[in-house]
C-alpha cells in the first residue's frame, strides 16, 4: 500500500515523525498555522534527514514527497492516515481532532500523545472508532519502537490500518490499554520530576544525577538530559495531565521545572534547559 499521511503540527514531534515518514518513502503533508512556522519546519526536517543518514545510515527507499499547508481539509480526501502532533493540551488536541475528523471520515486518525487518555479525546471525533493513540519517542527516526494506545472505542479497522503504516515505517508497535500516561510516561515522567527535585534540594548537581543514573543504573542518557530532549515545557504539560487524572503527587511538577518553563529554558529546542545547546532553529 502506498501511504500518504497528514501530520498536524510542525513542532519537535511533528517534524520528527515527518522525517521518519519521508525516510521510508511515505508522502507527507505537514500542516501548521502559518507559512513562517512551516518554513522553519522545512529547514529542521532537512537537517534531521541529514542527521538520520549519518547516524542510522542511508534510507532503504527513495524519500517521500513533502508538502506543507496551513489547512488540513484539502488534503484529507487523499490521505491514508492523519497523525495529530500538536501541543500536549487536551483542549487544543480536541479542537484540532474535531476539525479534521469531519473531513477524514474513512481513515485512522492517530493522536500522538505522551499522557492524555485516547478515550478522552475520542469525544471530539465524528467517528470515535477511527481514533487511536501513538507515543513516538524523540527522535522518532532513530527509536524503532512505538507505544500504541487502543482506546475503548477504537475500531479494528483503525488498528489494522495503523499497524500497516507502522510496518511501512519499519517501527515495532507495542499495544497497550488506554490510561493516563499509558506505560512509558507513567513510569518515566515522575522519575524525571524526582531527578529535578533532587537537584532543586541541593543533593547533587545536574551532571552528577545523570552520571549516577547512566553509570550505576544503565539509563542511556540520564533523566535530566532526557528532559531537555523531550522539551521541559512538554514534560511539565504531561506531568500536569498525570497529576490531575491520577492524583499522584510524584507527578506534580517541582518548582525547578516550573521555573525553567517560565524562563523559556525548554531544552534542546531553545538552546538551554538543564544543559546548554547550540540553538539552530528559532
Amino acid at each position: 500500500m502506498n501511504h500518504n499521511v497528514i501530520v498536524l503540527g510542525a513542532g519537535v514531534m511533528g517534524t520528527g515523525i515527518t522525517t521518519l515518514a519521508l525516510r521510508h518513502g511515505v508522502a507527507v503533508t505537514l500542516i501548521d498555522t502559518s507559512d513562517e512556522i512551516l518554513t522553519v519546519a522545512r529547514a529542521r526536517i532537512a537537517a534531521e534527514l541529514r542527521m538520520a543518514q549519518l547516524v542510522a545510515g542511508p534510507a532503504e527507499s527513495d524519500p517521500g514527497v513533502l508538502e506543507t499547508a496551513t489547512s488540513a481539509l484539502p488534503a484529507a480526501g487523499t490521505a491514508t492516515a492523519v497523525i495529530e502532533a500538536v501541543v500536549e493540551d487536551a483542549e487544543v488536541k480536541a479542537e484540532v481532532l474535531a476539525t479534521v475528523s469531519a473531513a477524514a471520515t474513512g481513515i485512522p486518525v492517530i493522536t500522538n500523545t505522551s499522557s492524555i487518555p485516547v478515550d478522552e479525546l475520542a469525544d471530539a471525533m465524528t467517528r470515535p472508532e477511527n481514533l487511536l493513540g501513538t507515543h513516538f519517542m524523540n527522535p522518532s527516526y532513530l527509536i524503532p519502537t512505538v507505544e500504541v494506545i487502543r482506546g475503548p472505542r477504537t475500531g479494528n479497522a483503525a488498528m489494522a490500518a495503523a499497524a500497516d503504516l507502522l510496518a511501512a515505517l519499519r517501527r515495532k508497535p507495542i499495544v497497550v490499554r488506554d490510561a493516563p500516561g499509558f506505560v512509558t510516561s507513567r513510569l518515566l515522567h515522575p522519575m524525571i520530576n524526582d531527578a529535578a527535585r533532587v537537584v532543586q534540594e541541593g543533593t547533587a548537581s545536574v551532571e552528577d544525577v545523570d552520571a549516577l543514573m547512566t553509570g550505576c543504573l544503565g539509563h542511556p542518557t540520564g533523566p535530566l538530559r532526557t528532559a531537555d530532549l523531550i522539551g521541559i515545557d512538554n514534560l511539565v504539560d504531561a506531568l500536569w495531565v498525570l497529576h490531575k487524572r491520577t492524583g499522584d503527587e510524584r507527578s506534580r511538577p517541582c518548582d525547578l521545572l516550573l521555573d525553567k518553563v517560565r524562563e523559556g529554558h525548554h531544552g534542546r529546542k531553545t538552546g538551554h534547559g538543564f544543559y546548554e545547546y547550540e540553538k539552530v532553529f528559532s
